[in-house]
C-alpha cells in the first residue's frame, strides 16, 4: 500500500486559478493559427469558425462552471464527471483520454520550439529530425526534474511565465492591425480556390479550435486547491474570454498581410512569417523569441495538469495505486513520471508523421473531445433528471437546460469533424490503457469488467484493432 503526503492546508485565489486556465490555454496552437486558418478557409469562414467555436467553447466553459458549483465533491471535475454521470469505466476512459491528451500536446511544444530553431540550425527541420527529439528527450526530462522539487515553485514559474508570453502576442496583433492591407484583406475574404465550400472550410479548422481552447477546463482539475468552490468558475470564464479575443485576433489580423496561399505555405511558428513580411526580419526573432517562452509555460501547466488528473484519479481507485503516491511537496511523483515517459514516446512516433506539429496537434484535441463530450452529458444528466435542482427556480433548469445541451451538441459536431482517422488513432491508445483499469480493479479484489463494462471494452478493443490494420494497409497516415 503506497504511503500518501498530507493534504496541504493552502487554497489559491481566483488569480492564481485564472493564470492556471490562461497559462494552459495559450501555448503552441496560437503561435500556429495563420497557417491552420489559411490552409482551410478564408477570413468569411474563419469569422465564422471562430463563433462557432467561441459559442461552443463558452457553453462548455459554462458547463465547468456550474459543475463546480452543483457538484463541489468531484474534484478533477473532467474526469470526475465522466464517472459520476456514467459509470467507473466510463470515467477511466475519459481521465486515460484527457491525460494521454496533455502528453500528446506537451509534444507539439517540443516539435515547435525545434522547428523554431530550425530556422537557424537547418539539422532540426521542422522538430522532427533525430537531433530535434533527442534535444527535445533532454528538455522533457530536464522539466520532469524541475516539477518534482514542488508544486508551488512551478506554480509560481508559471504565473510569471503567463503574463510574459501574451506580450509579444499581443504585440503582433497591435502590429499587423496598424500594417493591415485592406486590398489584402478583402481578397483573402471568401478564400482561395483550393478552400471548398463554406462548411469546409469551417468544419476544416474545428480540431485546430479545440486544441487551442483546451485549458478551459484547467480550473475544474485543480478545483482540489480553490479556495472557493465558485472561485473555480470564475477563473474559467476569465480565462476563457481573454483568450478567445487573443486567438480571433491573431487568425484575423494576419489575413491582412499577405494572400492566404502564401500564409498556407509558412514554417511553423507561421506567426513570425506573417511578422516578417510585415515589419522585416526581427519580427522572426521577435516572434520566436516569444513563442519559446510561451511554449516552455504552457508546457509546465499541462505537466501539471496531466500528473493531477492520473494522481486524482489514482486516489480515488479507479487507477493503480501506486500513482497515487506523492512527495512531501504534494508532487504525484510516479503520475509525473508516467506523464514523462507517455510524451517521449509519442516524441519518437512524430519521427514517423508526415507533419509532426499538425499530426500531434489534432490528435491532441481529438483525444480531448470524448472527456468533454461526457461532461457535457453529465450536465444534460444532471438536468434531466433534475438531481440537485430540487429548491431551484424553473429559470434556473431552464438556462443550465440549454447550455448543457448546446455543450453535448457541440462536442458531438467535434467528434463528426475530427474524422474517423483520428477516431480510430484514439481508440489504438484507449485499448492498452485499460490495463492501467485492470490493476486497478485487482489491488481491489474486484471482478475485472463486468457485463456492460466488458461490451464497452469489446468495442473499444475493435476500433483499435481497425486502427492498426488501417495504418498498417495505409488507409489512414500519422
Amino acid at each position: 500500500m503506497t504511503q500518501q503526503a498530507p493534504e496541504r492546508t493552502a487554497k489559491v485565489t481566483v488569480f492564481t486559478l485564472t493564470a492556471m486556465v490562461v497559462g494552459s490555454m495559450v501555448g503552441a496552437g496560437v503561435f500556429s493559427l495563420p497557417r491552420r486558418f489559411a490552409q482551410e478557409t478564408g477570413v468569411g469562414g474563419a469569422l465564422i469558425a471562430w463563433t462557432i467555436a467561441g459559442l461552443g467553447m463558452l457553453m462548455l466553459a459554462l458547463v465547468f462552471q456550474r459543475l463546480a458549483v452543483r457538484k463541489p465533491e468531484l474534484d478533477a471535475g473532467v474526469y470526475a464527471y465522466a464517472k459520476a454521470g456514467f459509470g467507473e469505466f466510463t470515467g477511466f476512459f475519459s481521465a486515460a483520454g484527457y491525460w494521454a491528451s496533455a502528453c500528446v500536446g506537451n509534444v507539439t511544444y517540443w516539435v515547435l520550439i525545434m522547428s523554431t530553431l530550425g530556422e537557424w540550425i537547418p539539422a532540426l527541420g521542422s522538430g522532427d529530425t533525430l537531433l530535434a527529439v533527442a534535444l527535445s528527450s533532454v528538455g522533457l526530462w530536464s522539466f520532469f526534474l524541475l516539477i518534482r522539487r514542488g508544486t508551488e515553485e512551478a506554480a509560481a514559474i508559471n504565473r510569471i511565465v503567463t503574463v510574459a508570453k501574451v506580450v509579444p502576442i499581443i504585440v503582433f496583433v497591435l502590429l499587423a492591425a496598424f500594417l493591415l492591407d485592406p486590398r489584402v484583406f478583402a481578397n483573402n475574404f471568401r478564400g482561395a480556390d483550393y478552400a471548398g465550400s463554406l462548411f469546409d472550410q469551417v468544419s476544416g479548422t474545428m480540431l485546430v479550435t479545440v486544441f487551442v481552447f483546451l485549458g478551459v477546463e484547467g480550473a475544474s482539475v485543480y478545483s482540489r486547491h480553490a479556495r472557493r468552490r465558485e472561485d473555480v468558475g470564475r477563473a474559467t470564464l476569465l480565462g476563457f474570454v481573454s483568450v478567445l479575443a487573443i486567438f480571433a485576433s491573431v487568425t484575423v489580423v494576419s489575413y491582412g498581410i499577405m494572400p492566404m496561399s502564401e500564409i498556407a505555405e509558412l514554417r511553423q511558428p507561421s506567426m513570425a512569417g506573417v511578422l516578417e513580411v510585415a515589419v522585416g526580419s526581427w519580427g522572426t526573432a521577435f516572434v520566436s523569441a516569444g513563442l519559446i517562452i510561451s511554449v516552455l509555460g504552457a508546457y509546465l501547466a499541462w505537466t501539471l495538469m496531466a500528473a493531477e488528473v492520473l494522481f486524482v484519479a489514482a486516489k480515488d481507485a479507479d487507477m493503480p495505486g501506486f500513482l497515487a503516491r506523492a512527495t512531501g511537496r504534494d508532487v504525484p511523483i510516479n503520475a509525473l513520471l508516467l506523464s514523462t515517459a507517455l510524451s517521449q514516446i509519442v516524441l519518437v512516433v512524430t519521427m514517423f508523421s508526415e507533419d509532426a506539429f499538425d499530426f500531434a496537434l489534432d490528435l491532441t484535441a481529438a483525444l480531448t473531445l470524448i472527456p468533454f463530450l461526457l461532461a457535457a452529458g453529465y450536465a444534460l444528466k444532471l438536468c434531466l433528471t433534475r438531481e440537485t435542482y430540487g429548491t431551484d427556480r424553473a429559470a434556473t433548469w431552464r438556462g443550465d437546460l440549454i447550455v448543457a445541451a448546446l455543450a453535448t451538441i457541440y462536442t458531438a459536431f467535434l467528434l463528426y469533424a475530427a474524422g474517423l482517422k483520428f477516431v480510430l488513432v484514439s481508440l489504438i491508445f484507449y485499448t492498452p490503457a485499460t490495463v492501467l483499469f485492470v490493476l486497478a480493479r485487482r489491488e481491489q479484489g474486484r471482478r475485472v469488467f463486468t457485463p456492460a463494462e466488458a461490451v464497452l471494452f469489446a468495442l473499444v478493443a475493435a476500433g483499435g484493432a481497425l486502427g492498426v490494420v488501417a495504418l498498417a494497409a495505409g488507409w489512414i497516415s500519422l
